[in-house]
């Protein structure tokens, strides 16, 4: 075997199909966010705009974090010291899981090292836990999530996206005396569309299965708290398992889950993925848990307004150009080019003649077909950068020939 050749092989296939990823040098500036630098590779330097990230609400450059992660540098040092079992369990992290149970209205929460590893490591235990699982999951739910029940070894049924008919039938023919589990998430973060929250636990209530909800795409952001949807819906006393991440709203790094005290503790007891893993910097839990306590607040009510304001002044922008892009009502913007070349030439003629820094998004993210450029406004980008992003958008749209009204269709 040629192993450095089947490497090229494989790195080949991904050029040929216009689907290679390239990661550019990003230097985002203190305070200035959504600014930041493009480190070119012949060591120039172009101020761009970050339209693209997943720091929603700016709140990696909000000071209350900031002096939080530096109060907590000073204090403590820079890492964890080791796994939450053996050294690496701080007063700072028993806050920020007081703080996340206080979020969400449960009894306690367990932090992980990201959400993928969350869902990951909590997915995959559960059937530990409930011998004879069987999960049922929503087709579009996160790979993390996918991936957490495909090596869980029990029992999977997968529903047409949001299709509340095909998850009843699935349900009615296995056993009721099985236990069941429904994995769903709030917000799709590809296309922006909500989950039917009600709906999901109503089935679950009738089946008595317990319901595990994604919230990452959407905790900060959604609800009086910033709780998610499920709190602003009413719904947070009925769901049993929430997944969320620090990295995105909260604008710092980490995920967790929040459910009853029992079943925290039963899956930090039983779970590899927690039971083996460093915990995160004390630092990083100390501005994880003043971000979460900010945006419970009043600040954080205002931020949320002002976020909603902007996404919706750009679909509306973007919709008058007669762009193609899908609008299900929430933050998330996604302009469908619908092949990976075009998406990949628009990416980088954006960054390299606008200043304007937006990752294409393709397969496997996303179906084949469907590839796109996804927006993240902020209650930071300003009115100049809107127009900016605007008219770079419509001027290359037309230079790149893409038919508005057919794709729109």
């Amino acid at each position: 075997m040629d192993y450095t050749a089947k490497l090229e092989e494989a790195l080949n296939r991904l050029h040929e199909e216009g689907r290679y990823r390239t990661f550019i040098d990003i230097e985002r500036q203190r305070g200035n966010f959504p600014h930041a630098v493009w480190k070119k590779p012949d060591g120039s330097e172009q101020p761009v705009t970050v339209w693209c990230g997943n720091d929603y609400l700016g709140m990696g450059q909000n000071p209350y974090v900031l002096a939080a992660m530096h109060d907590a540098v000073d204090a403590t040092g820079a890492g964890s010291g080791g796994t939450r079992n053996i050294s690496g369990t701080t007063v700072y992290h028993k806050r920020l899981e007081a703080e996340l149970a206080d979020l969400h209205a449960k009894e306690a929460a367990l932090v992980f090292s990201s959400a993928y590893i969350a869902n990951d490591a909590t997915l995959s235990t559960l059937p530990k836990l409930f011998p004879g699982l069987i999960i049922y999951s929503d087709e579009l739910n996160h790979a993390s999530m996918i991936e957490g029940i495909r090596r869980n070894g029990g029992a999977k049924r997968i529903f047409r996206h949001n299709d509340m008919a095909h998850l009843r039938e699935m349900l009615e023919a296995d056993d009721s005396a099985a236990p069941k589990l429904i994995a769903f998430e709030s917000i799709y973060s590809m296309d922006g569309d909500f989950g039917p929250i009600l709906e999901m636990i109503e089935l679950a209530e009738e089946f008595n299965a317990l319901t595990y909800i994604d919230e990452v795409h959407a905790v900060g952001m959604y609800g009086a708290r910033g709780a998610g949807v499920a709190e602003a819906q009413g719904l947070m006393d009925r769901i049993d398992i929430v997944n969320g991440t620090l990295g995105k709203a909260f604008g710092v790094f980490g995920g967790y889950i929040a459910a009853s005290a029992k079943m925290c503790d039963a899956v930090r007891s039983y779970a590899p993925g927690f039971i083996f893993t460093t915990s995160i910097p004390p630092a990083v839990a100390a501005g994880a848990a003043a971000s979460i306590a900010y945006l419970k607040g009043e600040a954080g009510v205002k931020l949320r307004e002002k976020h909603q304001t902007q996404a919706k002044i750009l679909k509306t922008r973007l919709k008058g150009l007669g762009l193609p892009i899908t609008d299900h009502g929430s933050h998330i913007v996604p302009l469908i080019v619908g092949d990976p070349v075009h998406t990949k030439m628009m990416s980088d003629m954006m960054l390299e003649q606008y200043g304007i820094y937006v990752q294409p998004v393709n397969f496997p993210t996303v179906p084949r077909g469907t590839e796109r450029l996804r927006f993240t406004p902020s209650p930071v980008h300003g009115p100049d950068e809107m127009d900016r992003l605007v008219h770079a958008l419509d001027a290359l749209w037309a230079h790149c020939a893409l038919n508005r009204a057919e794709l729109a269709g």
